[in-house]
């Protein structure tokens, strides 16, 4: 029984501690929006709209640490894996965008989307996504990792 009380405990603080991490993000995204702003008034040059997009990837990578936070605390502490393998694609993706202009790391990169595109299929067919012929109780991958 005392294990119990104490793990509310623990969890009560880390959804304080990580309710304000989420608010110091948000400041951050907020100082983005501003910095994006005050750019976009500027004259455009080349390096202007690098500096924009770098600025706006940046953005969205702290919108998504956002959404993975409030994900985490709604999901009882626990973060699917096709929600990380989904977030990791999106980061590629988000790559991709920046890194257009080389050949060979937009190859790998891509590879990587696709390896990882694999990884959902099996771990969608494994947990029952698919319709398929098993007699066995469907499970769910994610409570296995």
């Amino acid at each position: 029984m005392k294990f119990d009380h104490y793990k509310k405990i623990v969890n009560a603080a880390l959804d304080v501690l990580l309710g304000l991490l989420a608010i110091v993000v948000v400041v951050f995204m907020l100082r983005y929006i501003i910095d994006i702003g005050s750019m976009i008034l500027r004259p455009l040059s080349a390096d202007l709209f690098g500096k924009v997009i770098q600025e706006v990837t940046s953005f969205f990578m702290l919108f998504e640490f956002v959404i993975m936070l409030i994900r985490y605390i709604e999901e009882g502490h626990h973060i699917p894996i096709r929600y990380l393998i989904l977030i990791s694609m999106t980061a590629i993706l988000r790559q991709l965008l920046v890194l257009h202009d080389r050949g060979t790391e937009t190859l790998l990169l891509t590879l990587a989307i696709l390896v990882l595109a694999g990884v959902l299929t099996v771990f969608s067919y494994v947990s029952g996504d698919f319709k398929h012929s098993r007699d066995e109780k469907d499970v769910d991958i994610d409570q296995h990792f």
